[in-house]
């Protein structure tokens, strides 16, 4: 048996008609790519017809329906695990070269999947590649991060000046190099977009499933990393992302679910006095959000249980 050249994994929850784009402007593309692919679509236990309209719209897809709402890391992992990977017996002769784990809300552009694809496999260095990013209006996205530092934490709990958000010390890569129009090398990419080698996913692992949803991008990029493999962003591969689609459907539980995943990654990534100093600056920054909570907005006590939530996570890691 002779393994193909990409297997894609979407996954998608209640957000039908972004899938479905999505699908459409990915199959245009790798219908011109040369490349040979299969796709698989894992949906969340959608409540909007989401399985219904990929069943019809796309035949041809593997469509793996849940029962439940497993998160964006479970779902990912239950494809990844369709597709051969993470069986204790992994044969490389069957897997695919590479995975491409796209979100629902992208819309590919011409040539994107072909060139993500020919970049990574030209180097066996190369193990995570991401496509340059932009939102639905064409103006500019931040693709790819550095390993969140201290600077970054403290500069999403607390304002800090203008001058440095697009720094490097706030994980921000120069958009001189987005512009410049050849892949550089980045510490994580976004996880709307992540092409990976399929004897990187084979040494690496997969997602790591104490993640629900936000960081696990980067704890695999980190995992990648320290495997000695490099990741690249790849500006000459573009993909529109509508961003947050999915996870702006539930505020206050999108943000203990993120904080949730930040102390993991902290935890598990950080030495030990560092990940002290991250669970005060979390604490002290909770407590900023609820004195600032506006008791009249109509989430109000939601939001206050949420930060009051976080405040104990951090508290008891």
């Amino acid at each position: 048996m002779t393994a193909i050249d990409l297997a894609v994994v979407v996954v998608s929850w209640n957000t039908r008609e972004l899938t479905l784009q999505a699908l459409h402007s990915l199959i245009d593309d790798l219908k011109t790519s040369g490349l040979n692919y299969a796709i698989y679509v894992v949906d969340n236990a959608s409540s909007d017809g989401t399985s219904e309209a990929i069943s019809t719209a796309f035949p041809d897809i593997y469509l793996i329906t849940s029962n439940t709402n497993l998160g964006f890391v479970k779902a990912n992992n239950l494809a990844l695990r369709a597709i051969g990977f993470d069986s204790g017996q992994a044969d490389l002769q069957v897997l695919p070269q590479a995975v491409y784990l796209l979100n629902p809300d992208t819309i590919t552009q011409p040539g994107a999947t072909r060139t993500l694809y020919d970049t990574l496999m030209s180097d066996p260095e190369f193990g995570l590649a991401g496509a340059r990013l932009t939102f639905g209006d064409g103006s500019f996205q931040h693709s790819a991060f550095g390993f969140p530092g201290l600077f970054q934490l403290w500069g999403e709990l607390f304002p800090i000046p203008g001058r440095f958000y697009e720094s490097r010390l706030n994980g921000r890569y120069p958009r001189e190099l987005y512009a410049a129009g050849q892949p550089f090398d980045v510490d994580c990419v976004l996880g709307a977009t992540m092409m990976l080698r399929r004897d990187v996913v084979v040494a690496t692992g997969i997602f790591d499933e104490r993640y629900f949803m936000f960081c696990e991008e980067i704890d695999w990029a980190w995992r990648i990393y320290q495997s000695g493999y490099k990741v690249l962003c790849v500006p000459q591969a573009h993909v529109i992302h509508l961003s947050g689609q999915s996870t702006g459907q539930v505020r206050p539980q999108t943000v203990v679910r993120l904080w949730t995943s930040r102390l993991l990654l902290f935890q598990k990534f950080y030495s030990a006095w560092k990940f002290f100093l991250v669970k005060r600056l979390v604490v002290l920054g909770m407590r900023r959000q609820l004195r600032n909570l506006d008791g009249a907005s109509q989430d109000a006590d939601a939001m206050a249980d949420a930060y009051q939530q976080v405040i104990a996570l951090a508290q008891n890691a």
